[in-house]
């Protein structure tokens, strides 16, 4: 099936309408039958209904011929969806209905007054243009709700060419989009995927022999057939058309989501034609009102890691990135080194767990940059699953289960383990073989490829090998059997691998249906990994506490003469580490509650990413107590004068902290435990958190206004999350009491948590 038969179809039915109108005594002024929808667009599939309007002047009765002229037309066995308006009726109806205008934008005129189509095409289009802006808005909605409903033609077990996300009706959509001349589409790259679907309908028509768009899992091989996709051997090949399908809805499902932000971006405008600067997020990488861009201060390159960097500012803040962006770092960027460097691993956890995940690796493998950095990816690309009760392909299964991971990260103490298993667990399919066992050293590999350790990328090795082993076991044994309960921890052997699984299993079941994780199921899982951590022990999380508040003998700071006096408001001094990867910030001000939280506010003010912190008392021959606190930074040219300038007027009380105090309303719920017996002298406070500028600021604050001091503070920064320990006394350096401990934990708590 190709266009010129669709064409040939269409002009058959052009001939039938025309010798209709001329037998029903049709004048050739005043009336006018035009084609909409596919018909006007001349995409007749074989079982396609013909729609038309009969269309007349409002002075004009179209008499008899608006009930003679379709008999001939049903004679001929066309089925036609037929009607009759003035023309202030199509007007109207194109106004009051947003799926009524977008048929009549692609009228054609068929037969009698030429004058007629020509003033309807003019006024339609007119009215679109006109009221576009406020119109668009719901024909957005729509879609979203059509996509939400249907699903994504490239990834649903049974894709709908028609009304799934990257269908047929997609593309009529976004040129309609075009015509409003308020955003711009790529159509020649559109009209390419459209035309191929279009051949894929016709051929989905005539295999079924009736008028259907969804493509039945029988289909496929006869499909490949008349697509003259064959194996060498002859066969029909049914894998390659299914990706022929849906790499093709992909595309146009890539198109459509680009085009909504842009018109997003339009309509949100307050200002429209007013140009705003790029804002610098992290080094290199800026955003640029919804989208992420480079801010030229970073040579691609001369920094592998770029490409990564921007794809995680925008996965985090849920910012489309760029395709002319990952376009030019995939140019440009030289290959990540082997192993990566910590900070391309951690990017890469960043990137997995942003709540824009799906649409930026969407851009990344329509670029072609995941190539860049997981080569393996296309060993499962549109791969489709054997299993019926998956809803996805293996891949959209994959970004899902990591999307599902995302929200369980609070649960686990490694979250970057959690988002690279996630990723990697179903690797191996495609290869023919076990997906878990083949899995198992593709995962090994590429987790050493990112730099974790020996150790860290065999718990990725273990999870992947059995990571359908908790739902199995707990549907299909007797969980008081104690040979079940052995057959779980003879493979996962660690309380650590335990938390890992649980969550994987449960983002994994989410990702794969509705069923797949039901409360029974839950139940079940749950019972058997609560009867293996009794076994286990406890995951490590008090020896993860283990008490650091002794500090060593540390040298005295000489007290400025301009900070005894008053006339400074501390010393700042940054000393650059010997590696090039970070500084140390040492500040020495009058000790008092609340100094360490000034500190953190300059520190957040200034956009600097605290890696670990601990704070001393110095006394003074006079008696008077200076508070010394050192800081580990992640930057390497930073400025102490600047520092210094800004904790002034944090202590002023002249610097704006409100955006350190904003937690965002998506944000998950912090974790806030006390650890009573990790130190004998201080209570320790664990804090699991979104990392943010902010965070260490909101803790040291709530703490301060307890009357509380911290001894140390412990940052760690896990991919997306903060892991960070306080080390809390009351004034008389005591630790506090239990009643004391937990106020401290339900004050950092609040704070920390979404408001809505």
């Amino acid at each position: 099936m190709t266009a010129a038969e669709r064409a040939d179809r269409t002009a058959a039915a052009d001939a039938a309408c025309k010798a209709a109108y001329t037998a029903a005594g049709a004048p050739d002024v005043g009336v006018v039958l035009v084609a909409v929808g596919g018909y006007g667009r001349g995409e007749l599939a074989p079982f396609s209904d013909l729609d038309v309007v009969l269309v007349h002047d409002d002075a004009v009765d179209p008499g008899e011929i608006a009930s003679t002229l379709w008999y001939p037309l049903w004679d001929a066995k066309y089925k036609v969806d037929h009607s009759v308006r003035s023309f202030t009726q199509m007007l109207d109806a194109a106004r009051a209905d947003d799926r009524v205008a977008l048929g009549l934008l692609d009228q054609r005129y068929l037969c009698g007054d030429t004058h007629l189509s020509l003033r309807l095409r003019t006024a339609l289009l007119a009215d679109w243009r006109r009221t576009a802006r406020e119109r668009l808005r719901d024909v957005g909605a729509m879609s979203r709700r059509r996509h939400e409903s249907v699903g994504e033609l490239a990834h649903l077990s049974v894709p709908d060419l028609k009304e799934s996300a990257g269908g047929l009706r997609d593309g009529c959509v976004l040129k309609a989009v075009t015509a409003t001349w308020l955003v711009d589409v790529p159509t020649t790259d559109l009209e390419r995927c459209r035309r191929a679907l279009l051949d894929v309908r016709d051929h989905v028509h005539t295999l079924s022999g009736r008028a259907v768009d969804r493509i039945q899992p029988e289909l496929w091989s006869p499909l490949a057939e008349a697509l003259d996709l064959l194996k060498d051997d002859g066969t029909p090949d049914a894998e390659a058309a299914q990706r022929h399908v849906r790499s093709h809805g992909r595309r146009v499902a890539h198109l459509t989501r680009l085009t909504w932000r842009r018109v997003a971006t339009v309509l949100d405008d307050p200002r429209p034609g007013t140009v705003t600067a790029p804002v610098t997020v992290v080094r290199g990488v800026a955003a640029h009102g919804p989208q992420v861009v480079l801010d030229g201060t970073v040579d691609p390159a001369a920094d592998p890691v770029l490409l990564l960097r921007a794809a995680a500012v925008a996965s985090e803040g849920d910012l489309a990135l760029e395709p002319t962006t990952a376009a030019e770092l995939l140019r440009d960027c030289p290959p990540l080194p082997t192993p990566w460097p910590v900070e391309a691993r951690d990017l890469m956890v960043r990137l997995l767990a942003g709540r824009g995940l799906l649409g930026v690796w969407e851009t990344l493998e329509e670029t072609g940059a995941l190539e860049h950095f997981l080569p393996e990816w296309e060993e499962i690309r549109l791969l489709p699953h054997a299993s019926v009760i998956h809803r996805f392909t293996v891949d959209r299964h994959v970004v899902e289960t990591c999307v599902e991971a995302s929200k369980l990260i609070r649960r686990v103490e490694r979250p970057d383990l959690l988002m690279v298993t996630a990723l990697l667990h179903d690797i191996g399919k495609g290869t023919g073989l076990d997906h878990s066992i083949a899995g198992e050293e593709k995962a090994r590999s590429v987790a050493l490829r990112m730099g974790f350790s020996e150790a860290d990328a065999g718990v990725v090795a273990t999870l992947v090998r059995w990571h359908l082993l908790l739902p199995s076991v707990a549907t299909g044994r007797d969980l008081d059997d104690p040979v079940t309960l052995e057959e779980v921890t003879s493979r996962i052997t660690t309380p650590v691998q335990l938390e890992l699984l649980a969550a994987l299993t449960e983002a994994d079941s989410l990702a794969a249906s509705a069923k797949a994780w039901s409360s029974w199921r839950a139940r079940l899982v749950g019972g058997l990994v609560a009867r293996a951590a009794a076994v286990l022990g406890p995951t490590g999380a008090e020896e993860r506490c283990e008490d650091r508040s002794d500090l060593p003998q540390l040298p005295q700071v000489k007290v400025p003469l301009a900070v005894r006096s008053g006339n400074q408001a501390a010393v700042v001094q940054v000393t650059p580490h010997d590696d090039g990867a970070g500084s140390s910030v040492l500040v020495l001000a009058r000790d008092r509650v609340g100094l360490l939280a000034d500190v953190a506010a300059a520190l957040g003010i200034e956009r600097i990413s605290v890696r670990a912190a601990r704070a001393w008392s110095q006394t003074e021959p006079d008696g008077t107590e200076w508070g010394v606190s050192e800081w580990d930074v992640d930057s390497e040219s930073l400025d102490a004068s600047q520092v210094r300038e800004r904790f002034a007027l944090v202590v002023a009380g002249k610097a704006d902290t409100r955006r350190l105090e904003r937690v965002p309303a998506d944000a998950l719920a912090p974790v806030v435990v006390v650890r009573p017996r990790a130190s004998r002298s201080a209570t320790v406070l664990e804090v699991r958190a979104g990392d943010r500028p902010g965070l260490l600021h909101q803790v040291l604050t709530a703490v301060a206004g307890l009357g509380m001091t911290v001894r140390s503070a412990h940052v760690d920064t896990v991919g997306p999350q903060a892991v960070d320990v306080f080390y809390l006394c009351e004034l008389g350096a005591k630790a506090l009491s239990e009643t004391r401990a937990a106020e401290a934990a339900h004050a950092v708590r609040a704070v920390l948590s979404p408001t809505g």
